[in-house]
């Protein structure tokens, strides 16, 4: 990786900005933190930094979702938005501005991006017909029926008339840019992927849309609205002020453009890579200095995705253990740009080993040892003997050692380096014992021996509090009052880390009062994040059908702001997924069609956006019921027929009220552990979802891809072996031990159809 710059004045980094299909999760708020890290440190070596994030709102997976949650495009981004927000203020980040791409003065620099474009002759019109996919808002090659390679969903059908961005004219001035620029992408996996897709030849890509509404409109063509990832990567420079006539706003692009570093998902990396350095080139702007991307976060190894139903909140987590601990976490567990695994046991263990009886233990013996012996006053240390030499000596290794690590984004081992200056310290501590005097040993010496140890221990507890600062911020300040050092957000703003050398405690400091830093989690932890995600995802529902919260909630100007407005949300915030996407070249040559595949009837709508909670079911033939069967045999009725043979009438408005769907089966898998499930990925038509099915016994996985089954698309969402079950296949039992056997159909049936 290149080495940054910190001699530098002025440091710009950015977030993806996060899709508002759905609430945040742990995956959002995995990179957020990492650019808020970046930012605290570089804040805290003196350079002027701007830390931008926000949210992205436009396109047509927006304009259906607003719909089926029966409200405006509008009133859904700024209700999402605003979750995405609250939860970076509730986690504490120090982001400067928080862009949405449905402000005045995000369009206003969109519109005079594309115009500058079209201006200098690299846009013009012409027509397509295509596969999209509404899911990840993108063009995939293919035929008819392709399934979108990034979320495995089949695409539409889509013909209409588009601008064009001749991105064939920048295949080898982006060649070019990757040689001068070998840091340019980060990791090496994705440089290489970029680079092998540049070289395998590009062809101009679709910039606008005719056949939705809910965009920025065309300058001078309201027919067409700007395609959306066009519109979401201009944010990074309509956040500074591009395509406005402000003095300040022109200071500012001047000032912070270009970005010393954009933080994305890897999904994500061809457009950040080849598409907006292109767009950029075209326009005559410098393009971004570097591109990070991360990896996915997984749980428990499955990609954390909605349609899984293994989503984590950060909120779960900054509950029951707080803030800091999700992000020691996340940057000690995961190597950035690798992807990562996350599991509450995994969490409660290292915050266990790592936070509570290591630095947190660390802290509390010193400063309660400090008040106990001395009031809490910093003494002398005296002469210096081997052992406080060799801690000094470690304490300025780790200063040496730790910066390079951090600014190569490798935080797991710049972490590593820091806690075994924790190790050295503690370890230093216990073999001196000052808390233990030996009988050979007189008070005057003892008392020598204390405030050696104790003041040259607090010393190593500055440095190491210091440097972990831009990681666990909250503890960190109040580690650093305990040691009467004041408040540590004014230290960074004086630059503290600039200079920062062994010596700087004095003696005759007066120590702050001790408190608990990171008590130890019990066992009852992991149990209590558990739980506060199944009601997450209870509450989840009821949002998407309209229940509970129903209100968008009050907004208010960003923090520092570069351009306050009326849109900004002060809420917390859920970003979508970081989807990858993949343009589809244009062929000039392709004959204009209409068709169109998996086309919705106006009634219809997603079942699961109506969903009402019921009480626990269990799927067909999992443990428990079989579907809506009992339990337990059935008694006899009083006239000796079985209750099972008795009539059991219903009338229509019951029946009408089971949504039963066509559906096919997309994935099918067994699950670990669990003899009698297997999970089903099945697509609806007009959404896919995941099911757990209790037909393991019954059937072979392989065998089910491609079959079209009825399900029950209405049925309560049900939480099993850590996996979110969303609907309830339909199958005859047959006698004599019940066994399974799925409904179809003989004739083709389009998926999505509902049974009456």
């Amino acid at each position: 990786m290149a080495k940054p710059d910190n001699s530098a004045s002025h440091f710009y980094l950015t977030t993806p900005i996060y899709y508002v299909n759905a609430r945040p999760h742990l995956g959002h708020a995995y990179s957020t933190i990492v650019c808020d890290a970046i930012a605290r440190r570089k804040r805290a070596l003196g350079i002027d930094t701007w830390f931008l994030t926000g949210t992205d709102e436009h396109g047509q997976k927006i304009e259906r979702s607003a719909a089926q949650s029966g409200r405006t495009p509008m009133e859904f981004a700024t209700y999402i938005s605003g979750e995405f927000r609250a939860l970076w203020d509730r986690l504490g980040l120090t982001y400067d501005d928080f862009i949405r791409t449905t402000e005045e003065r995000h369009k206003r620099g969109v519109q005079h991006l594309f115009a500058t474009l079209r201006d200098r002759g690299f846009i013009y019109k012409s027509a397509y017909t295509g596969q999209y996919c509404v899911s990840d808002e993108a063009y995939v090659d293919g035929p008819p029926g392709t399934v979108c390679p990034t979320c495995g969903r089949v695409t539409e059908t889509v013909s209409e008339e588009n601008y064009f961005f001749k991105l064939s004219a920048f295949e080898r001035k982006l060649l070019e840019f990757y040689e001068a620029n070998p840091g340019f992408m980060q990791p090496e996996s994705t440089r290489k992927e970029v680079l092998s897709f540049v070289r395998a030849g590009l062809q101009d890509v679709s910039i606008s849309r005719t056949s939705l509404k809910w965009g920025i409109p065309v300058p001078g063509d309201d027919k067409h609205v700007i395609y959306v990832w066009f519109d979401a990567l201009a944010n990074y420079i309509t956040a500074l002020g591009y395509g406005s006539d402000a003095p300040a706003d022109r200071a500012r692009f001047e000032e912070f453009w270009p970005a010393d570093m954009h933080l994305i998902g890897k999904e994500i990396s061809r457009f950040h890579c080849v598409y907006w350095p292109a767009f950029l080139m075209a326009a005559g702007i410098a393009p971004p200095k570097s591109v990070k991307a991360n990896g996915w976060l997984l749980f428990e190894d499955t990609k954390m995705s909605k349609s899984l139903g293994n989503i984590v909140r950060a909120e779960t987590v900054d509950t029951v253990l707080g803030a800091d601990a999700l992000r020691y976490f996340l940057l000690r567990e995961i190597p950035f740009g690798q992807d990562g695994s996350f599991s509450f046991d995994a969490l409660v263990r290292r915050y266990n080993g790592d936070l509570a009886n290591g630095y947190g233990n660390l802290v509390s013996r010193v400063v309660n040892m400090m008040h106990k012996y001395f009031g809490g006053v910093v003494p002398a240390e005296g002469l210096e003997t081997q052992a406080e030499s060799d801690l000094r000596a470690a304490a300025e290794r780790t200063i040496a050692e730790l910066p390079p690590l951090f600014d190569e984004l490798n935080f797991a081992d710049a972490l590593k380096v820091l806690w075994n200056l924790v190790a050295e310290t503690d370890g230093y501590l216990t073999a001196n014992a000052p808390w233990k005097k030996p009988a050979d040993r007189s008070d005057e010496e003892h008392a020598q021996l204390q405030a050696r140890v104790l003041a040259t221990a607090a010393e190593a507890i500055r440095v190491i509090t210091a440097l972990v600062y831009p990681i666990l911020p909250a503890s960190a300040y109040k580690v650093w009052q305990q040691l009467g050092q004041g408040d540590i957000s004014t230290a960074a703003k004086q630059a503290f880390l600039k200079d920062l050398v062994w010596g700087g405690l004095e003696p005759g400091t007066q120590f702050g009062e001790p408190a608990p830093l990171f008590p130890r989690a019990e066992k009852d932890a992991i149990d209590r994040m558990q739980n506060l995600e199944n009601e997450n995802n209870v509450s989840a529902v009821q949002a998407a059908s309209g229940k509970g919260e129903a209100q968008a909630p009050a907004q208010a100007p960003a923090k520092n702001s570069a351009a306050p407005t009326a849109d900004h949300a002060s809420a917390s915030r859920d970003a979508g997924s970081l989807m990858s996407l993949t343009a589809v070249p244009h062929n000039a040559a392709k004959q204009v069609d209409t068709v169109k595949v998996h086309q919705v009837p106006e009634d219809l709508t997603s079942a699961r956006g109506k969903t009402t909670p019921a009480p626990e079911r269990t799927p067909l033939g999992s443990e428990g019921e079989k579907a809506a069967g009992a339990s337990q045999p059935p008694a006899p009725a009083s006239d000796g027929i079985p209750a099972a043979e008795q009539p059991q009438f219903i009338n229509i408005d019951d029946f009408a009220k089971v949504d039963l769907r066509v559906a096919q089966v997309l994935v099918a898998e067994r699950i670990p552990k669990a003899d009698k499930l297997l999970r089903l990925e099945v697509d609806l038509g007009y959404e896919k979802r995941q099911i757990l099915a209790g037909i393991a016994q019954y059937y072979e996985p392989e065998k089910l891809i491609g079959r079209k089954i009825v399900i029950v698309a209405n049925l309560a969402p049900r939480k099993m072996r850590g996996l979110e079950s969303n609907g309830m296949l339909l199958a005859a039992s047959l006698p004599p031990d019940g066994a399974p056997v799925l409904a179809g159909f003989l004739e083709e049936v389009p998926l999505g159809a509902r049974l009456k």
